[in-house]
């Protein structure tokens, strides 16, 4: 980080176009505190958000209709103007035929994941960072155990690897965590392997240990954690243990949502929707195995995402249904985290992405 690099806070949230969906914030890490620099009120439920730090571009989801008035999927690219605080508006561009939930971006392709359609879609990039054509859409089939919420597939989030290669995506629907081969000529993916995981596990979110030897899935419905091995010369993810994110004794319900890895992969952390705390685990130096450590209240109602400070100094909590960030201290020697007493009020937050600019 250089001498003149801010931390940023952007935040996505449920909105109907109009209201304030993206929200720009300076994060003054001496006092962990956050200062409102800008927003952007023209998207519907920009509810999450990919951030290319190296290019100062944010990349949102957003909800339009087709000409028959159909629900369906768009994206929008703006430029940060890190001295104001403020959004600049690239372009927006309708992309898959269903609703989105989720965006990442290997700097050369967005990828864009439809819990509600069942898919996941490919979509090029220009030069100027500005959203380009939809290039390729795989389609899920099947469904799992839980009559409510698996009879159908949800792919709910997509991750790639460390090295770029591969694509993980994350059903909910089927219990499945189904990878993709990135062809970055051609612009297209191809299936190449899926894991199963216990039956209504209902797979969400995904984090790669940084050593790259080991990675991490929540899993909403059943409230575990599933711990896995990677092969990154095949692609390949194995399951080697399955943790509760709840505390003993808990009989409440609960769904999960996000997780994370310490930079210096110590520690895991994850979100409790229900329970509304942050569980936090130890990671095993030799396996990557977990051990819970603590579980403290989330500071608000529906903690739907959280993200670690680049320094991993704080974490950052978004509440949906409080209507706020919360912001905590980590003590990074024993993962430990304290509620800092300070937070923003923004109503429905859904994903915050802190960044250095």
């Amino acid at each position: 980080m250089s001498q003149q690099q801010q931390l940023y806070v952007f935040c996505g949230a449920y909105a109907e176009q109009g209201e304030q969906g993206v929200t720009v914030y300076v994060f003054h890490e001496d006092t962990g505190t956050m200062e409102e620099k800008g927003h952007y009120a023209e998207l519907k439920n920009p509810t999450f958000l990919h951030v290319d730090a190296e290019r100062e571009l944010l990349y949102a989801i957003s909800e339009t209709v087709d000409e028959s008035g159909k629900r369906v999927g768009e994206c929008a690219a703006f430029r940060i103007d890190k001295r104001q605080g403020d959004l600049e508006l690239i372009n927006r561009k309708r992309n898959v035929d269903a609703t989105l939930c989720h965006i990442q971006s290997n700097g050369s392709y967005l990828t864009v994941t439809s819990y509600h359609g069942g898919l996941v879609g490919l979509i090029g990039l220009q030069e100027d960072g500005s959203i380009g054509e939809l290039q390729d859409v795989k389609q899920h089939e099947g469904r799992s155990v839980d009559p409510e919420r698996q009879q159908a597939p949800h792919p709910h989030s997509s991750f790639y690897s460390l090295d770029g290669q591969y694509l993980f995506v994350q059903d909910l629907g089927l219990d499945r965590i189904i990878s993709y081969r990135v062809n970055q000529s051609r612009g297209t993916l191809s299936k190449h392997g899926e894991l199963e995981l216990q039956g209504g596990a209902g797979p969400r979110h995904l984090a790669f240990h940084p050593s790259g030897k080991q990675a991490y899935v929540i899993n909403e419905l059943d409230s575990t954690v599933s711990v896995m091995t990677y092969d990154s010369e095949k692609g390949e993810l194995s399951v080697i243990q399955t943790i509760s994110t709840l505390p003993e004794g808990y009989s409440g319900e609960n769904g999960t949502a996000e997780i994370a890895v310490s930079r210096d992969g110590r520690f895991v952390y994850g979100s409790n929707r229900g329970h509304d705390s942050i569980v936090v685990f130890a990671v095993d130096g030799e396996s990557g195995r977990l051990t819970t450590i603590q579980h403290i209240s989330s500071g608000g109602g529906h903690p739907r995402h959280f993200a670690l400070t680049p320094n991993g100094d704080h974490l950052l909590t978004a509440n949906r249904d409080s209507n706020n960030i919360v912001v905590y201290a980590v003590n990074k020697e024993t993962g430990l985290l304290a509620l800092a007493e300070h937070e923003a009020q923004v109503s429905k937050p859904v994903c915050v992405i802190p960044v250095y600019l």
